[in-house]
């Protein structure tokens, strides 16, 4: 079968890496919000502000790092970076120890992870690239993905009750703890890792910074999937610090139905992502581009029901599980097409301009989305997005999508 074929002892060493840490941040997840709203005691609009002005603040950060990123091993810009995660959200559970924590060291926090995350996405992907052959770059996101959900489903009910049993810092100091462990599987892939040069000889200049976005923009597929992926993204992000104050605030939900609401529902992202290559290989990248794509945004404007109690509860299980369902069955189909069709030269700075353009979209939509829900209150707020989300799928790509050949760099590109 395609979902178990052997992929080597070193992805197999890159995947333990990476279900480290999405298992730590499966515990931590919405963890800054939350402990915004439960310690800080923050209003709507800075807990928007939280998941909006950090991840601006560190997508920021983390495009002049692009070509840092590309021309460098990629293995020890992975360890690096998860180390930065480490300590980042290690100095969360510090600081209230000791009676220091506040929301502006919150946002500090979330711009840090948000670069790091940035630059290691960046790096992870240009080194699976050249780790796996190209006809197994599906069955490895696909792995990914369905370990992904697979922490969202096991974390969050668990990060619920340590919250309730030993407070609400405790899942960011497992989330810290995780990026160690990360850091740990990497330097264990053996192999020596040839330093990139850059296109051409001689120094990277100013111009590099920018050759990810050219590409994005520059391909047709890419750039309409960006787009699409941009609006999507924002819109669903831009639910999760409403729905904390809605659930959390207004609707009552203790901690632990708040983790289960989302956790439950990834059970669904091991579905989609055990079916994406067979769906693929008989039904075509193309259409599962174009009607997984739709299906994946027409269930956001469900969460205007949620009620209290169980009913409630159930509501936000139902919307959520049709959601991943469709999510994890696109993302790994998206994320093959996006390294199938960037040369290994720009792969970094790529992933970099794609996450940046995503991290970019998701903090303006939550701003503005903290912004209505502070006027009009988190349920208008959250409908917005659900209607707003209906019209992403005129944004999918409508041309060919079979991958082609990418030609070698341009002597003296950079």
């Amino acid at each position: 079968m395609t979902g178990r074929r052997a992929l080597g002892r070193q992805f197999g060493w890159l995947w333990a890496a990476y279900a480290a840490s999405a298992y730590g941040s499966g515990l931590g997840f919405g963890a800054l919000p939350l402990i915004a709203v439960l310690v800080v005691h923050a209003g709507p609009g800075e807990v928007a502000a939280l998941s909006a002005v950090g991840p601006a603040v560190g997508a920021l950060i983390a495009v002049p790092l692009a070509p840092w990123v590309e021309f460098r091993r990629k293995r020890p810009v992975m360890i690096a970076t998860d180390l930065v995660r480490c300590a980042a959200m290690a100095s969360v559970p510090v600081a209230h120890a000791v009676g220091r924590l506040g929301f502006v060291q919150l946002l500090v926090v979330s711009a840090v992870v948000a670069a790091a995350r940035i630059a290691f996405n960046a790096a992870s992907g240009a080194h699976l690239k050249a780790l796996v052959r190209p006809e197994d770059l599906l069955v490895a996101n696909a792995r990914f993905e369905s370990t992904n959900w697979s922490s969202i489903a096991i974390g969050p009910p668990l990060g619920g009750a340590a919250i309730g049993l030993f407070g609400p810092v405790t899942t960011v100091l497992a989330d810290a703890f995780s990026y160690l462990l990360s850091a740990l599987g990497i330097a264990a892939i053996r192999g020596r890792e040839e330093a990139p040069r850059p296109a051409g000889a001689g120094r990277v200049g100013p111009g590099a910074v920018l050759d990810g976005w050219r590409h994005l923009m520059g391909e047709p597929g890419l750039r309409a999937l960006c787009l699409n992926n941009m609006l999507v993204s924002g819109l669903i992000m831009a639910t999760e610090p409403l729905l904390a104050v809605l659930l959390l605030g207004r609707l009552g939900f203790a901690p632990w139905q708040y983790g289960l609401a989302f956790a439950v529902p990834c059970l669904g992202g091991l579905l989609g992502s055990r079916l994406a290559a067979r769906v693929v290989a008989r039904h075509g990248r193309q259409r599962v581009f174009r009607t997984v794509g739709t299906l994946r945004a027409v269930w956001l404007i469900g969460l205007v029901l949620v009620r209290p109690g169980v009913v409630g509860l159930v509501t936000v299980i139902a919307v959520e599980l049709a959601i991943v369902v469709h999510m994890s069955l696109y993302n790994p189909v998206l994320a093959t097409y996006r390294l199938e069709h960037t040369p290994q030269w720009l792969v970094a700075r790529t992933l970099s301009a794609w996450s940046v353009a995503q991290q970019t979209s998701i903090a303006l939509l939550t701003a503005l989305g903290g912004l209505l829900a502070d006027a009009t209150g988190p349920r208008t707020a959250i409908a917005a997005a659900g209607l707003l989300i209906l019209a992403s799928p005129l944004l999918l790509p409508r041309g060919d999508l079979t991958p082609r050949h990418l030609p070698d760099p341009a002597p003296g590109r950079g």
